[in-house]
């Protein structure tokens, strides 16, 4: 049976940490902060990004889809509107593993797309680091446009 996507349910929130805990390993700013400053306020860089799930969650938590099978949750994708711009924006997208290279992230965003038509927003916008080679393919694959790249900087206080 094919993966279906639906509306997050407050039950996913835990399930939805932990997708994000592992999936983003190696593309996170969060990790690379961590590799050049250390551990930071006692919290490792996984509590930190997972913590960005809380923040998508109190921003739109209408706007966060959960793809999941029979063998449980596969991976979500969460988005923000900005109605006085018209401007969808896709914070996080992530799958575990064993979903990975199936077309579901490529859903997920098309879903993402698909509600920020209905919202009436005229534009999307969805980033990634520079190490992260599966986002740097798939998003022009589903028809985003590179406008810019960031440079981050950090320091320990």
């Amino acid at each position: 049976m094919s993966p279906t996507i639906r509306p997050f349910q407050p039950s996913d929130l835990e399930v939805l940490k932990r997708i994000t805990a592992e999936a983003f390993g190696g593309v996170s700013l969060e990790q690379l902060v961590e590799q050049h400053l250390g551990t930071l306020h006692g919290h490792d860089w996984q509590w930190r990004k997972m913590r960005h799930i809380d923040d998508d969650l109190a921003a739109n938590p209408g706007g966060i889809f959960v793809a999941e099978s029979n063998a449980g949750i596969l991976g979500y994708i969460t988005t923000t509107i900005d109605r006085e711009t018209g401007k969808g924006r896709i914070p996080n997208l992530a799958l575990v593993a064993a979903a990975r290279g199936q077309g579901l992230g490529r859903q997920l965003i098309q879903h993402a797309l698909e509600y920020f038509r209905r919202e009436g927003m005229s534009y999307a916008m969805i980033e990634t680091m520079e190490g992260n080679e599966i986002g740097k393919h798939l998003y022009p694959a589903c028809g985003f446009a590179e406008v810019a790249r960031q440079v981050h900087f950090a320091m320990k206080l």
